[in-house]
C-alpha cells in the first residue's frame, strides 16, 4: 500500500536536504538562503521496504494575507490535507521557535498524523533542541540529519505501523469486485452487497473541471460542506463524506477536475487528478458529470471509459440542465451520442440533474441503485445456456478454414462486474466482431444495460466422450470378431 508523506515546517529547517534524501535524487533545490521551494514537490520515494509518495513544501510562514508568502502558506495547508502523514521538521540547532509553536498547533486542530522530527541534531549541537521539542505536544521526536544520513532507521520504524494501517483501512474500504460465483448459489438471493449503514454504497462523482461535481454533492447533503465558487479547479484532493441519499447509506468521493493530461503541469494538479483516480477504484458506481452546454467532450469521453476498464458501474448525468432550452432535442441527441461514442456503455443510464435547484435527484438515485443492482447480477446458468443456444441458431459462428467454431456452453464465473465464460473449440480463432454481438445480447435480453461485462473464451479441445473409453466385446461376439463378418 503506497501513502503519502508530506514534509513541512519553517523555512530552512532541512526541508529539500530531507527531500533528496528519502527520493534518493537532487530534485530539490538546496541553499542556506531560507524561502527557496516554493511550490510543492513530488517524488518517489524509498526507505526500506516502504514505497510512498513524498512532497517538499515551501516553509510556513504565520502569514494569513495574499502575499507571496499568504499563498504558499494555503498550498502548504493543502499538502497537510492531502497527505496521510505529516512530517513537521524544526532546526534541533535552533530549538523550538515561536512559529514552530504556532504551526504544531495548526497541525494538532488539523486531527492529521503527525510524526516531529528534529533535523540537523548531529552532535552535541543538537541535544537541546531536540529536548526542547517536547514541549511541542506531539509526541517523541525524532532526532534526524538529513544532510548525513542519520535516524532515518527510526523514521522507518515510525512509518511502518502507519504504512500497515493505511494499507488495512484501503482494504476495508474498497469494495469487493470481480466476486467468484458458487455454480449452486440462488440468484434470487439476498447478496451481502446490499447497502447499508456498516458498508454503505461507495460512489465517486468524477468529470472535467468546473462541471458542478461539489455543488451537486453539496445539494444531496443537503448542507455547504465543500468548497464551491465559479473559477474552475477549486477541488484538489479527493474528499469522501458519508450520508444517506435519500434512505440509502451512502459514502460519496468528491473528486478534482481532470483535464486532458497535456495541461496538466503542476505538481498538485497531478496529484489532485491521481488522487481523483484512486477515488475511482474505491468506487462502486461511478457518476460521470457532464456540462450540458458542451457534453460528451474527448476529455468526458476518457473519463468514463477508464470507469469502465476499472470495472465500475456507470451513470452519466448532465448538469446545469436548469439553464438548457430546447430540453427535448437535446435529450434525444445526447442519447443517441452515448450509444454511439460509448459503446462499451451501451444503454448507461442517462440522467439530467440541476445541482442548483435540486431538480431530478431523484431520478440520479434511482439509477445509482439500478446500476449498482446491475452490477451484482446473478444469472442462472441453465437460463444462460438455453440463450446461447438462441443466439448460435439466429447467428451461427463463423467457420475458419471450413471448420465451425461451436459454442458449448456458457456460464457466469464472476459479479461486480458481471463475468461470462464461453467453452468452446478454436476460442483463438473466435472474431471480435462474434463477442460483441453476444455482449450486446446479454446486455438486451438479461437487462443488463451499462455495466461493464466480461466475456472470455475458454477452448475446451476435443469432446468426444467415448475417445478414452475402453469397450468390453461380449464372448459370443469375439469369434466373428475375429473372423469377419459372413464367415463361420
Amino acid at each position: 500500500m503506497s501513502f503519502t508523506l508530506a514534509i513541512v515546517g519553517r523555512p530552512n529547517v532541512g526541508k529539500s536536504t530531507l527531500f533528496n534524501r528519502l527520493v534518493g535524487k537532487k530534485l530539490a533545490l538546496v541553499d542556506d538562503q531560507p524561502g527557496v521551494t516554493r511550490d510543492l514537490r513530488e517524488g518517489d520515494a524509498r526507505l526500506g521496504d516502504l514505497r510512498f509518495t513524498v512532497i517538499d513544501s515551501a516553509g510556513l510562514e504565520d502569514v494569513t494575507d495574499d502575499s507571496l508568502q499568504g499563498r504558499m502558506r494555503r498550498l502548504t495547508e493543502r499538502a497537510i490535507d492531502m497527505a496521510d502523514v505529516c512530517l513537521f521538521v524544526i532546526d534541533a540547532r535552533t530549538g523550538v521557535t515561536p512559529t514552530d509553536e504556532v504551526f504544531a498547533e495548526i497541525l494538532r486542530r488539523r486531527g492529521v498524523r503527525v510524526i516531529l522530527a528534529a533535523n540537523k541534531a548531529e552532535g552535541k549541537a543538537g541535544e537541546a533542541g531536540a529536548l526542547e521539542a517536547y514541549a511541542l505536544g506531539l509526541g517523541e521526536p525524532l532526532r534526524l540529519s538529513a544532510e548525513h544520513g542519520e535516524g532515518f532507521d527510526d523514521l522507518y520504524r515510525r512509518l511502518q505501523p502507519i504504512a500497515d494501517e493505511l494499507a488495512e483501512r484501503a482494504a476495508a474500504d474498497a469494495p469487493e469486485t470481480d466476486v467468484e460465483l458458487d455454480e449452486d448459489a440462488d440468484e434470487n438471493d439476498e447478496k451481502a452487497w446490499r447497502p447499508t449503514a456498516e458498508r454503505p454504497l461507495q460512489i465517486a462523482v468524477i468529470g472535467r473541471p468546473n462541471a458542478g461535481k461539489s455543488t451537486l454533492i453539496n445539494r444531496i447533503l443537503g448542507e455547504e460542506r465543500l468548497l464551491t465558487g465559479p473559477e474552475a479547479g477549486i477541488t484538489r484532493d479527493a474528499i469522501s463524506v458519508r450520508t444517506e441519499f435519500m434512505g440509502t447509506p451512502m459514502r460519496i468521493f468528491d473528486t478534482a477536475g481532470m483535464r486532458k493530461r497535456a495541461r496538466v503541469t503542476e505538481k498538485l494538479e497531478k496529484l489532485s487528478v491521481a488522487d481523483g483516480l484512486r477515488a475511482v477504484r474505491f468506487a462502486e458506481v461511478v457518476v460521470v458529470l457532464l456540462d450540458a452546454a458542451i457534453p460528451f467532450e474527448t476529455q468526458d469521453l476518457r473519463i468514463a471509459d477508464f470507469a469502465e476498464s476499472e470495472g465500475r458501474a456507470v451513470v452519466i448525468a448532465v448538469n446545469k440542465w436548469d439553464v438548457e432550452e430546447n430540453k427535448s432535442e437535446k435529450l434525444k441527441q445526447m442519447r443517441e451520442a452515448l450509444d454511439r461514442l460509448l459503446p462499451q456503455l451501451k444503454g448507461a443510464p442517462l440522467v439530467t440533474v440541476s445541482a442548483k435547484t435540486g431538480k431530478g435527484l431523484d431520478r440520479l438515485h434511482q439509477a445509482i441503485l439500478r446500476a449498482h443492482e446491475v452490477w451484482n447480477r446473478r444469472i442462472a446458468t441453465s437460463r444462460l445456456n438455453q440463450w446461447l443456444s438462441a443466439m448460435t441458431v439466429a447467428h451461427p459462428p463463423p467457420a475458419p478454414g471450413g471448420r465451425r467454431i461451436k459454442l458449448r456452453y456458457i456460464t457466469q464465473v464472476k459479479t461486480r462486474p458481471p463475468a461470462f465464460v464461453v467453452k468452446c473449440n478454436q476460442a483463438e480463432h473466435l472474431p471480435e466482431s462474434y463477442a460483441r454481438y453476444l455482449i450486446n445480447g446479454l446486455r438486451e435480453d438479461f437487462d443488463m444495460p451499462g455495466t461493464p461485462i466480461r466475456l472470455y473464451f475458454r477452448d475446451q479441445g476435443d469432446q468426444n466422450p467415448f475417445k478414452d473409453r475402453k469397450f468390453h466385446t461380449p464372448s459370443r461376439l469375439r469369434k466373428h470378431t475375429k473372423k469377419g463378418p459372413g464367415k463361420s
